[in-house]
């Protein structure tokens, strides 16, 4: 890990490792749920709501919630749900890349 932050050199490196961290701890955790909630699904057992899962995906989880889609070959047939899936996918790329190109300077 000290290797990691060794190779920040400014500030802007280090929000974008946050921001790496982020997703990368996100995902995990959708991935989880994910899991779970197919777990739940196979014993007929109460569930996690979509609710949930579009907001951790919503909320930088959502390679995790691809992942775990074809993995489990979970949430993948109902369209309401992959439409709304597709959607916070889409709406968090635009977050992320304003968000990249205002770390970056690139927004005035």
């Amino acid at each position: 890990m000290t290797e990691a932050f060794s190779l920040v050199r400014t500030d802007q490196q280090l929000q974008l490792l946050l921001i790496v961290v982020i997703y990368a701890s996100m995902s995990v955790v959708t991935l989880i749920m994910y899991a779970l909630d197919k777990a739940a699904a196979r014993r007929r057992d109460s569930r996690i709501s979509e609710r949930t899962l579009l907001l951790c995906g919503l909320a930088c989880g959502w390679p995790g919630a691809m992942l775990a889609q074809r993995w489990f070959r979970h949430k993948t047939i109902k369209t309401s749900f992959r439409l709304a899936f597709a959607a916070t996918v889409i709406f968090n790329c635009l977050a992320l890349a304003m968000l990249i190109c205002w770390l970056l300077n690139l927004l005035s």
